[in-house]
């Protein structure tokens, strides 16, 4: 494998820490991927790129897993088209790329908070999560990143927040996997631009902020291991036509791709999904 036009430091720094985190995770199999899971995403998508892959395997393995997702996404492509029409559009979306996964339809739920405004909603959004978690009773509750990086992540931390706060009122035991999404948007997974402008500015501090990928190692100690199933993943994400294609041909209809010239994508490409694992001690 070449560096291409990728600057050798990165892609020899990207080599190692990949070596380092196959190093430090933990692998989860067998039982652990039979156990019930509900998977709460920010947006329609975060639930595909953040853990798709361990979505499907415990589903071959026979598990019960529900997917949450929070807001409307009707924000995406602000100024292209109207609130309205995408939050049909990606509520669609996220219906397809769940049947992809391997869920039905009445294991989806669409609480359809306003994208960008979840924070707004703590005590409603709390309520809710904490009816479903009740209802549901999951062994599992995946949720995004406690650090992810804030310019980008209003609504991940928000629903982070949410679900912890909702598990920490039913006192329920527990335990938590942590996805990261906007996380990879540092170095060394996204190269930095030579040009000094504002995502030059944004890639570095986010980098720096991380301890360039320390916080990786440190965190990140466990892994699902989708290898087997990429492909299976990449068919549930490109359901999402509003985040992969242009919709209408317009060059400012940004797509996952266009994201530090498609690096970013590629981070959720890699043989492991991994996770911040972590356990809430539940009633006595």
């Amino acid at each position: 494998m070449g560096t291409g036009k990728m600057p050798p430091l990165t892609f020899l720094s990207r080599q190692l820490y990949r070596r380092a985190v196959n190093r430090v995770t933990s692998e989860i199999n067998g039982k652990d991927l039979e156990r019930s899971a509900v998977v709460f995403a920010p947006h329609p998508d975060d639930e595909t790129l953040g853990c798709g892959g361990t979505i499907i395997r415990k589903k071959r393995a026979g598990a019960d897993v529900k997917i949450v997702f929070m807001t409307d996404g009707g924000k995406s492509h602000t100024g292209l088209i109207s609130e309205k029409e995408l939050k049909v559009i990606r509520a669609k979306e996220g219906l397809a790329a769940s049947q992809s996964l391997g869920l039905n339809a009445r294991d989806v739920f669409f609480l359809e908070f306003e994208e960008t405004k979840l924070s707004e909603h703590l005590d409603s959004a709390t309520d809710r999560v904490a009816e479903i978690l009740q209802q549901q009773q999951p062994e599992k509750v995946f949720i995004p990143y406690y650090k992810e990086p804030l310019l980008w992540s209003e609504d991940h931390l928000a629903t982070n927040r949410v679900v912890v706060s909702a598990l920490q009122m039913l006192r329920s035991r527990i335990t938590i996997y942590e996805y990261p999404i906007w996380f990879w948007r540092q170095w060394p997974w996204v190269s930095v631009p030579i040009a000094i402008h504002r995502e030059t500015c944004t890639i570095l501090k986010d980098s720096l902020v991380s301890g360039l990928g320390l916080r990786l190692l440190r965190d990140f100690r466990c892994s699902v291991f989708i290898g087997d199933v990429l492909e299976l993943k990449r068919a549930a994400l490109d359901q999402y036509k509003s985040q992969m294609t242009r919709l209408i041909a317009d060059p400012r209809w940004l797509t996952l791709s266009d994201v530090s010239n498609g690096e970013f994508l590629a981070c959720f490409f890699q043989e492991h999904e991994i996770f911040r694992r972590y356990s809430l001690p539940g009633k006595p």
